[in-house]
């Protein structure tokens, strides 16, 4: 895969869109950032990193060509392989925050954004936004923040950590060409920060929820079992995981 490397740009993944453009041939390129000053997590918050301590880098992924419904399989997809890595690291107590936040023990490594490019009812492109925590000791007023060599005691190089990224999610993206959703699905779940443990959730309205993770739908819906053993659905502007 290229790789462009910019000292900095407001966002990857906005770089990476720019590179794309709708053009009929074109390889898959990842942009990294040794500064991005206007990074973009889930939710629209914001993406925090110290410039040359962590990776901030997107991956254009062309001709994705899968239904707009199928779409969170890419999120799992992309979400297990940062896990593949990590764990390949030595990186202890590694899940999934739904719906792909990467976690160790209770802090958080890696955030993820995926933006899709539509084309008719199918996804055309896509857009694997990825900031990862890697030699960053400090997160001030950010206390579930955490990096890599926090976790580990290890200092690590990021151009090596990079190409192990992207060859674990060139893998994992053919499971999906491949058709193996289903196994990928389980995995994921099987992988799902919290699961089967009480856990406590916020609506938009400040309002709370007790409940159990039980695993996510197909589309990316969260499964949850709820106090009185009722099973509800939510997605992800309909709320939070607190923790």
């Amino acid at each position: 895969m290229r790789i462009i490397k910019v000292n900095a740009t407001n966002s990857t993944n906005e770089f990476a869109r720019d590179l794309y453009h709708g053009k009929s041939t074109f390889e898959p390129v990842c942009v990294v950032a040794h500064c991005q000053t206007k990074g973009k997590g889930q939710r629209g918050a914001g993406w925090v990193s110290n410039p040359g301590e962590n990776l901030t880098f997107s991956v254009l992924c062309p001709h994705v060509d899968f239904a707009v419904e199928d779409q969170f399989f890419l999120s799992a997809a992309v979400a297990l392989a940062i896990a593949d890595v990590l764990e390949k690291y030595e990186i202890p107590k590694l899940s999934v925050k739904w719906p792909n936040d990467i976690m160790s023990a209770n802090f958080k490594l890696c955030g993820i954004l995926i933006e899709n490019i539509l084309k008719n009812a199918n996804i055309s492109a896509s857009v694997l936004g990825i900031g990862l925590n890697v030699n960053q000791i400090e997160f001030h007023n950010l206390p579930q923040a955490g990096s890599m060599q926090q976790m580990s005691g290890q200092n690590f190089d990021l151009d090596r950590l990079l190409e192990n990224l992207l060859d674990s999610i060139e893998k994992r993206l053919q499971t999906l060409a491949a058709r193996q959703k289903q196994l990928l699905l389980d995995e994921y779940i099987s992988k799902m920060f919290r699961k089967d443990k009480v856990s406590a959730f916020e609506f938009p309205d400040g309002s709370h929820l007790t409940g159990i993770i039980r695993g996510v739908t197909r589309e990316g819906r969260l499964f949850v079992e709820t106090e009185d053993s009722d099973y509800k659905t939510f997605d992800l502007k309909e709320i939070k995981l607190l923790f």
